[in-house]
């Protein structure tokens, strides 16, 4: 029997307890099984314009490459991976260079950029797309993996073998990325592909959620909570009175493979502020 598999979800960002405005923006078209979250930086309308852009041009972008043709992928594609994942690229390609531009176009936003994490579902399989910290987490039964390596100092410190986890938590350089969006004209992604099973949860997930939370708090609240939306509410409160030192956006994602042509409910889409 065919199946088709249902994706639930549930979303928030919350400005947090210290910052002056929310930077972090997500965005979805469930239609085209498209998820985004961004960080942007830059502060106060720069940073919230960045991550704003970010979204839109990748979701726009998404939806305009459904008509490319399967054997038909992007200009400068990544070899090894589908046609779908190099769309996800090719649109995070694009937000890069729509944040560049408009930084470059205005004398307020030079230091303008934005981190990045995409997912796409296709059937059973899953591109994961990102740039900067920005983080996507997977639990799968009662364990949770982070499926994306962040792009900064203090991370790139730790697989060196020069800083330990405690050190890197400590560090004054936290904030320091080796990658983002609209920095330069052209941003190397990361993209890989993974295998969506039954019961998968997906989070997507802003630094400030990850600095307040560990591993183990971001499980137990995923593991406790039956409705996507009431994770995504759970964690932001939990980050929040763990201290919420900055934005904290969550995209929580859980997948089921249903019979086709089954009633299938896509999904959610609340924003909260």
């Amino acid at each position: 029997m065919d199946v088709t598999r249902e994706i639930e979800f549930g979303a928030r960002s919350d400005i947090g307890c210290v910052r002056e405005s929310n930077e972090d923006s997500y965005g979805a078209a469930p239609e085209i099984g498209v998820f985004v979250l961004s960080d942007g930086m830059g502060g106060l309308e720069c940073g919230e314009v960045a991550g704003r852009l970010a979204v839109e041009t990748v979701i726009r972008e998404c939806r305009g490459a459904r008509s490319v043709r399967a054997d038909e992928g992007p200009a400068n594609g990544i070899s090894g991976v589908s046609t779908e994942s190099n769309q996800l690229v090719a649109a995070i390609r694009a937000a890069n260079q729509r944040i560049y531009q408009t930084a470059q176009n205005s004398e307020a936003g030079r230091q303008m950029g934005a981190t990045i994490v995409a997912v796409r579902f296709t059937g059973e399989r899953m591109s994961l797309a990102h740039v900067g910290d920005s983080r996507a987490y997977r639990l799968r039964g009662s364990r949770l993996e982070q499926l994306t390596r962040d792009h900064s100092f203090v991370a790139e410190q730790m697989r060196q073998g020069r800083m330990t986890e405690l050190e890197a938590g400590q560090s004054g350089l936290q904030n320091v990325l080796l990658r983002a969006l609209g920095v330069a004209e052209q941003v190397d992604v990361d993209v890989t592909e993974e295998l969506m099973l039954d019961d998968d949860t997906i989070l997507l997930c802003s630094d400030g959620l990850t600095r307040e939370l560990t591993d183990a708090q971001i499980a137990a609240v995923l593991n406790d909570c039956e409705e996507a939306q009431d994770a995504a509410d759970q964690l932001i409160q939990a980050a929040k009175q763990a201290g919420g030192g900055d934005n904290i956006t969550a995209v929580v994602l859980r997948s089921a493979a249903r019979p086709a042509g089954a009633f299938t409910r896509i999904g959610r889409w609340l924003r909260h502020s």
